[in-house]
């Protein structure tokens, strides 16, 4: 109910003896600051269509029409619904057709789209967010001929795709073919393309080197997108978005070794370059070459664990091998994970004498975290802090004194049992209640 929901938002605006006021007696200035807090959706399905021009009017202001949030989220699972099909339908049949100039963001899931396009036409959209997408609504809404194209296709510039595939059987060709290859090709003005999802595994990722499709554009200039693997992002760098910005990568495998051949000139335009590879690798250097075409770059963000690696990676490692290449950086947060072989077992690390070799400023504040799996086997993790990365994997008792806000997905393993003491401690770093 909108008048709980505003009484509730109200009393922080009212003095001790003004409980009573009623709605209607409050000044545009206090509504607008109460509705504020709500969402859009929700404002405008409580307060149109109640026959009070006032609040009608406020209601069709653009801060509450321009952005419009159509999905609901499961309280029990992740899962992405559309809103009740009464309020949905309400919207189709009423409130779209009268705001519809003002809208300028969609955020839908893809079984409601149909009836919220089909409500009206919007002139000024430019940005589509769409959950559950998959490949049966590329072949229905983009391409050329359909009602979507013949509005929408010279007109979305950001484009969010929210994947829900995981449990079809597509393969990485197909869906290369099927879905990223039109979405390049069919809208003429992207600037900002991103594939959301939490894990390469959730649905096939982009795989350029299994294909033999090459597309390009002259506008994006950003994208987020998960791949197959380092070859994939390679080919993506090869000068097909002269204009990419902004790269955003997440990367199920890195190879010790590059498979095809690629335009490996310097990236000029290129500012923000974020990279994600869960899985170990014993490619990194392969990583290095293509981060030293990057001497334009301001912002670098690394996600990279290392299995038997030359070297384990030390802040003189960073300094000589890619901020010396990045006179332009000013932000840089990294997790590192070497894991390495040790060939004197007398010679200990610890975590102060790799913190030490940190002298850059770039590098802000730092924490490390150093187990010995055996006497022989060592696994090194620098990070900047704050940590922003989402997981945290093969955690041991040797957990450090440091919180961890972002993290969502932790893997504990130890050789030695956790006791509750240990638990204390993670809950601390961790904000586990």
């Amino acid at each position: 109910n909108i008048y709980i929901v505003l009484t509730s938002a109200l009393q922080p605006h009212l003095k001790m003896n003004q409980h009573n006021v009623h709605l209607l007696n409050l000044s545009n200035e206090i509504l607008f600051i109460i509705l504020k807090k709500l969402e859009n959706v929700h404002v405008l399905y409580s307060l149109m269509g109640i026959n009070n021009q006032r609040l009608e009017i406020i209601a069709q202001e653009q801060i509450f029409t321009n952005i419009l949030h159509f999905t609901s989220a499961s309280r029990s699972t992740d899962e992405i619904y559309s809103i009740f099909s009464t309020i949905l339908n309400q919207f189709c049949i009423d409130i779209l057709p009268r705001i519809h100039k003002n809208v300028k963001s969609l955020i839908v899931e893809y079984f409601s789209m149909e009836c919220i396009f089909g409500a009206s036409i919007y002139s000024n959209l430019t940005q589509l967010q769409i959950f559950n997408f998959n490949k049966g609504m590329v072949s229905r809404y983009f391409i050329d001929d359909s009602y979507f194209e013949h509005i929408y296709k010279q007109q979305i510039t950001d484009l969010i795709r929210v994947s829900n595939d995981k449990n079809v059987e597509i393969s990485q060709e197909e869906d290369t073919k099927d879905v990223y290859a039109i979405i390049f090709t069919f809208f003429e003005n992207l600037k900002h393309l991103s594939i959301v999802s939490a894990s390469t595994d959730d649905y096939p990722p982009l795989s350029l080197y299994i294909s033999s499709l090459t597309f390009s554009s002259s506008t994006l200039t950003k994208l987020s997108i998960n791949v197959d693997d380092f070859d994939d992002c390679l080919a993506l760098l090869d000068g097909r978005f002269k204009q990419l910005s902004t790269f955003i990568i997440q990367i199920n495998l890195i190879y010790h070794r590059i498979l095809g051949s690629y335009n490996m000139a310097s990236l000029a335009n290129l500012k923000c370059f974020s990279l994600i590879c869960y899985n170990s690798t014993r490619g990194y250097d392969n990583l290095i070459l293509t981060l030293r075409r990057m001497s334009y770059a301001e912002e670098l963000s690394l996600y990279i664990h290392i299995f038997s690696g030359s070297t384990f990676i030390s802040g003189i490692h960073l300094n000589n091998k890619i901020l010396s290449q990045m006179p332009r950086l000013h932000t840089f947060s990294f997790y590192f994970a070497s894991e390495n072989a040790v060939a004197d077992s007398d010679i200990r690390i610890s975590n102060s004498d790799m913190e030490q070799t940190f002298t850059n400023t770039k590098h802000r504040q730092i924490g490390s975290l150093i187990d010995y799996d055996t006497c022989r086997k060592l696994i090194c993790r620098v990070f900047s802090l704050p940590y922003k990365f989402d997981r945290l994997t093969n955690i041991t008792n040797n957990i450090p004194n440091i919180v961890f806000n972002s993290v969502t997905h932790l893997k504990l393993r130890d050789k030695y049992p956790f006791k509750h003491e240990f638990f204390i401690r993670l809950a601390r770093g961790f904000c586990i209640s």
